[in-house]
């Protein structure tokens, strides 16, 4: 007997000791074999790059894993009931591991041979999803839980919780609770209802095929089996599950809220993120705050929406993309399926002509439903016969659609439909503060999905009358003045290469004969500009104009570039504007304000320089303010003939249309050869904008920049300008008004009837030693003259 106690003891013993050994192993594999969990508390989720304007609305999200981080503390307690009643009930009871629920998935694969997901905790899904494959092997699970032990004993539960909640993958590229939310009901978590918990809660299972989107019935099944918990666990009373069981699934496809459309923008910073941070911006967490201003975007999406809508327009209906047919009740499904094959492009819906009486037409949407297009919808669609001729008015339906046709629609403003078709000319627009640079709104094209294209930043274009200016400023550096004469009359150049006869001509083919500097530039007119760059030299105003921003490898080397023949973006053109309207100062276009990491820290800050001149450089120091590119004088004396060009450019706006009454507004137009492209640049001392119109492939508008561009410019600038106080550009030292002789220029008499005030640089004013005599090089060539000619001809 005691031989058998001794040797009993002795077991018990080498018991103890083998339980020790494996304690002592197990704790020292899970302190030093297991992976380091202390990274969990500052873990790195993978987070989309996130883009907001400047006060903090939603442009874009790139990245290929939607997901929302959000501290516990923010997470809805029913968002939390739901999951633990669904994944784990007693997750604040056990130490990370259920062992009554490892015991019934043991059960179950002794009595099944099947291994199934039952006894995962919280605690060791998150172990898995951090640290561990899927595959279901005893060893994985085993590491599983000593995972879990060791997770728990470092973090907190409601840590824990944290991170489940903002990893889990629940469908549709939604990876947290939070993403999830918004892709499924387009609402933040605060906003849910408890069956949408519930909903969300079921997901984690199965989340691919139980998901609302992917399989409705399956979806409400599991959210249905969530509420039943729910309620068995006293989460909720019985109204609330009863009213819960009976809600509609009201799930559908959100993508991640954006708040302003501003798809060109959002493209550009992410090109110029991923230059500078590489591919980690799209799982980084990374938000940029760009300059854009929501309220300039939204018009500047407006006014080119419908600027060039009404251009398209005015130049005839094209006709239908395509004809399904003859329609029939038994072929509306399949015309519905159709349809919905075919994108919408900026807004223009496709749809089916499936009725036609008399003035209007009934027409098959995407959705199923029908919408009547009333005569005052359709009326504007003459046919199109070629690009110079447009049909005969219609006075029917039948004369401008028939049944079966495929055509675009679109929403009239006091409700009901029109009848629309998508442009074929394209059209950007831009505007930037000219103290600074920054974009405050910027549309590169009619529809970035159409053409990811960005005309605004890319497209090289001439820019034809609207670069006058330019040319005008570097007379005026010279010495000549708004009131300097110079003959309106006809011009012929020999070209030497191939003695080929160059003769310019105004648009409307007249001559005006002498003629002001400010009447030849707010009328534009040609052969003043081309006399006056002769004048001042062409190499000169080359190397003046670089002062703008422009590229010199851009500029034509000869008399042409009087008339806008260099290559510019709308960009280029804008931060060129920008010189005029700040008084003289080269400032540098930027989109991004601030970038912060995950951590909301501060990475990247712009530091722009500013334009200052008088009081506005209080302050500021020296290695932030801009260059100065021009004298003030200058770019008051351009400015100052630009507002006439508003006055005269308002008078060929319909009635309809809105116009610009304001007395701080410059601008000019553009029309280049053919007119193949049209603009119109305008400023005031906080806002430049720039409008232009186009072909991608270069073809004729048929229009001017009067006609095509301006209307959208006047269109945006009446938006943003709307109860705006003015703010007229001050008159720095050292100009004076004085009055003058409006048909020579000099200075008036004390009784002259028709004399008027001009503004001069102090010291170029009529009468004075320094001031001017014009010789017209082309009336009355000097043999010094053409030598001068020659030399600069042949430098270039």
């Amino acid at each position: 007997m005691a031989h058998l106690l001794r040797l009993l003891g002795r077991l018990v013993v080498a018991s103890l000791i083998g339980v020790a050994i494996v304690t002592i192993g197990v704790s020292y594999y899970i302190e030093f074999e297991l992976p380091d969990i202390n990274a969990l508390n500052t873990v790195q989720l993978q987070v989309p790059l996130q883009i907001f304007t400047a006060d903090n609305k939603l442009i874009a999200t790139f990245g290929e894993k939607r997901r929302i981080p959000i501290p516990y503390n923010q997470l809805p307690d029913q968002l939390i009931q739901a999951v633990l009643a669904t994944e784990d009930q007693r997750y604040f009871q056990h130490p990370g591991v259920d062992i009554p629920g490892l015991a019934r998935a043991f059960l179950q694969l002794i009595t099944t041979g099947r291994k199934s997901q039952g006894g995962s905790t919280i605690t060791m899904q998150v172990a898995r999803s951090f640290y561990l494959t899927r595959n279901k092997t005893f060893g994985r699970k085993l590491r599983e839980i000593l995972l879990a032990l060791k997770i728990e004993h470092r973090l907190s539960k409601e840590k824990i919780l944290e991170l489940y909640m903002n990893k889990v993958f629940l469908g549709n590229r939604a990876y947290g609770v939070e993403a999830a939310s918004e892709i499924y009901y387009g609402k933040h978590l605060y906003e849910l209802s408890v069956d949408q918990f519930a909903m969300l809660a079921g997901l984690p299972k199965a989340p691919s095929t139980l998901n609302p989107l992917a399989n409705p019935i399956a979806g409400k099944k599991r959210r249905d089996h969530v509420l039943t918990r729910m309620y068995e666990l006293n989460y909720i009373d019985e109204t609330t599950y009863n009213k819960a069981l009976h809600a509609p699934l009201g799930a559908g496809y959100h993508d991640l809220q954006t708040e302003v459309k501003a798809p060109y923008i959002a493209e550009l910073v992410r090109q110029q993120l991923e230059q500078m941070y590489g591919d980690s911006i799209y799982t980084d967490g990374f938000k940029v705050y760009t300059t854009i201003d929501p309220k300039l975007q939204d018009a500047a999406n407006q006014s080119l929406f419908t600027g060039l809508l009404a251009y398209d327009q005015r130049h005839g209906y094209r006709g239908p993309e395509r004809n399904l047919g003859i329609p029939s009740v038994t072929q509306m499904t399949l015309w519905e399926h159709l349809l919905g094959d075919i994108p919408v492009v900026n807004s223009l819906e496709p749809a089916a002509v499936v009725e036609m009486t008399g003035r209007s037409i009934t027409v098959l949407r995407q959705d199923g439903s029908f919408a009547t297009i009333a005569w005052d919808g359709l009326s504007w669609a003459r046919k199109q016969i070629n690009a110079d001729y447009l049909g005969p008015r219609p006075h029917s339906a039948e004369q401008i659609v028939s049944l079966g046709d495929v055509v675009r629609i679109m929403p009239m403003p006091n409700g009901g439909w029109r009848l629309a078709q998508i442009p074929k000319a394209e059209a950007g627009i831009v505007t930037l503060n000219p103290q600074n640079g920054a974009i405050l709104a910027l549309v590169g094209g009619f529809d970035f999905q159409s053409s990811k294209f960005n005309r605004i930043v890319s497209a090289e274009r001439q820019p034809g009358s609207s670069f006058k200016p330019f040319i005008y400023s570097a007379a005026f550096a010279k010495g000549y003045t708004l009131a300097t004469v110079i003959n309106d009359a006809p011009i012929i150049i020999e070209n030497r290469s191939d003695n080929s006869l160059w003769r310019p001509q105004n648009d409307k083919h007249r001559f005006y004969g002498p003629t002001r500097l400010r009447d030849a530039l707010s009328h534009s007119l040609n052969l003043v500009s081309i006399r006056l760059l002769d004048l001042i030299g062409v190499r000169y105003a080359m190397d003046y104009v670089l002062n703008f921003g422009f590229n010199k490898e851009k500029l034509p080397r000869d008399l042409s570039l009087a008339l806008g023949t260099a290559t510019v973006t709308p960009l280029q053109q804008a931060q060129a504007y920008a010189v005029f309207a700040n008084g003289g100062y080269k400032i540098v276009p930027y989109v991004i304000d601030n970038i912060r990491n995950s951590q909301g820290q501060v990475i990247y800050q712009a530091k722009p320089l500013l334009a200052c001149n008088g009081n506005k450089c209080i302050g500021i120091p020296d290695n932030a303010r801009a260059q100065l590119a021009i004298t003030p004088q200058n770019a008051f004396l351009v400015t100052s003939a630009l507002h006439d060009v508003i006055t005269l450019d308002n008078t060929t706006l319909p009635a309809s249309a809105p116009h610009l009454s304001r007395h701080d507004i410059s601008g000019k137009t553009g029309t280049t050869n053919n007119q193949v492209d049209a603009w119109f640049a305008g400023y005031n001392s906080n806002l430049v904008a720039v409008t232009w119109v186009g072909f991608d492939q270069n073809q004729s508008l048929h229009e001017y920049g009067v006609q095509a561009a301006f209307p959208m410019w006047v269109n945006f600038m009446s938006t943003v300008l709307k109860n705006v106080p003015e703010i007229p550009m001050e008159q720095p030292a050292g100009i004076v008004s004085v009055r003058i002789d409006p048909q020579t220029g000099k200075r008036a008499g004390t009784n002259d009837p028709i004399a008027m005030f001009e503004y001069f640089m102090a010291d170029y004013v009529p009468d004075n030693d320094k001031q001017i005599e014009v010789q017209d090089p082309f009336a009355q060539p000097q043999p010094q003259q053409e030598q001068q000619e020659q030399q600069e001809q042949s430098l270039y």
